[in-house]
């Protein structure tokens, strides 16, 4: 009778924790939901899955326009996921806030990981204090994107033409947006990253130009929106939008991925999105200014919140996401920091809609780029920034006046 009584008992434990296990699913938030993205990371996943019977992955598709926000609600309403795609523009605010797993220990004792393979420049956003709060899986320069159709329309040398010949400048980008607006009735010459440019994308407007001037958005605890060198970048965009009329307007919709605009601003992985198009296209960096050359880099990294259920099981699953074999998977969307993968011939052979020169646009703006600023306030900043921001993009703005507001606002948070 004892005997069956302990058998039943052991059957009974045995089926709570296979249900425990069963119970297992890895909640990873992501602002992409390209086809091509989210089934290169499910095969990803997968091999994770297969080698922890019972461990399922689920992979949540946030709009990048609400991403941050989002994730923020998420966290503070107590339903975090477990892994999160994280932007570099908000890390300092949640590594600061202690909401995020030192993922060092688990990764640095995973066979095979060889953390130093990563870039230090690369980690320096998601490393503090000896600890490791994010790995770059992208470390992504903007690029230009172009219409080549609507520049043989129009009879005009595309950005990689004039790059070679080192003409792609910000005036010659001025000149031939306006151009190219001529040539395509109905249609603008530029438009801003993901159309967002007056809104949740308005940092990622204003800096590459700001840039090429030798100017920044901000930088050691000052902003500098309000210096000669951007006031001078601003003002050439505020002539285009209005006096050339070559950007696409606040309150219009240019969609470059349809053929509205000959030419946008977006990163690597946005080449899935291509074959759709139905036009020819390229990309090219960005053009250089006064300062010379000024590649940007957008950067985001895989991070695990403390307060997961299976943090250690989801530290084991960025490790896998990130591994030498999977970083070299990832890279034909999303480049890498990994040393190793970033210099192989791999890398610029890896996107197969991209052609090889084009991919060495990219190896280079990752080697010689700057992370866009970040700063632990960020939802503050850019919350202080808005309305400013608003009355900049008015016909009859002042630009220098704008621009000073806009520092008078943020001042005090940065």
């Amino acid at each position: 009778m004892k005997t069956a009584l302990k058998l039943a008992v052991s059957a009974f434990t045995l089926f709570a924790l296979s249900a425990h296990v069963v119970a297992q699913e890895l909640r990873v938030t992501v602002w992409t939901g390209s086809e091509a993205h989210l089934k290169m990371l499910g095969g990803i996943a997968k091999g994770f899955t297969d080698t922890h019977p019972g461990v399922t992955v689920k992979f949540e598709t946030v709009p990048v326009a609400d991403y941050t926000q989002k994730l923020t609600f998420q966290v503070a309403g107590g339903n975090a996921p477990d892994v999160a795609w994280m932007m570099e523009d908000a890390a300092p605010a949640f590594e600061n806030a202690g909401l995020l797993m030192d993922l060092g220990p688990t990764l640095k004792a995973a066979k095979g990981y060889d953390f130093d393979d990563f870039s230090q420049p690369a980690m320096a956003l998601w490393q503090k204090d000896g600890k490791v709060f994010g790995i770059p899986f992208s470390t992504s320069p903007f690029l230009i994107y172009y219409n080549k159709d609507m520049f043989d329309k129009a009879g005009l040398e595309d950005p990689n033409q004039l790059a070679a010949k080192g003409e792609w400048n910000m005036q010659e980008f001025q000149d031939v947006a306006k151009k190219l607006t001529e040539a395509n009735p109905g249609k603008w010459g530029f438009e801003f990253k993901d159309g967002e440019g007056y809104a949740s994308r308005m940092t990622h407007a204003l800096l590459p130009p700001v840039r090429a001037y030798g100017g920044d958005l901000w930088a050691n605890g000052q902003c500098g929106l309000d210096k000669p060198e951007a006031v001078a970048a601003v003002r050439q965009l505020h002539d285009m939008v209005f006096k050339d009329k070559s950007i696409v307007p606040p309150g219009e919709q240019g969609d470059y991925f349809s053929g509205n605009s000959a030419m946008t601003v977006n990163q690597i992985s946005r080449a899935s999105k291509m074959p759709e198009a139905g036009f020819k296209w390229g990309v090219a960096p960005l053009p250089s200014g006064p300062a010379g050359e000024a590649p940007v880099i957008g950067q985001a990294a895989l991070t695990v919140f403390e307060s997961s259920k299976n943090k250690e099981l989801a530290a084991q699953l960025v490790a896998e996401m990130t591994s030498k074999e999977n970083v070299a998977v990832m890279a034909q969307f999303f480049p890498p920091a990994r040393k190793s993968v970033l210099e192989s011939d791999a890398f610029v052979n890896s996107n197969k809609l991209v052609p090889l020169e084009q991919m060495k646009n990219v190896a280079a703006a990752i080697a010689n780029g700057r992370v866009h600023p970040s700063h632990e306030k960020v939802p503050q900043i850019f919350a202080a920034m808005a309305p400013r921001v608003d009355a900049l993009w008015k016909p009859d703005a002042n630009v220098e006046e704008a621009l000073k507001g806009v520092c008078a606002a943020i001042q005090p948070l940065l």
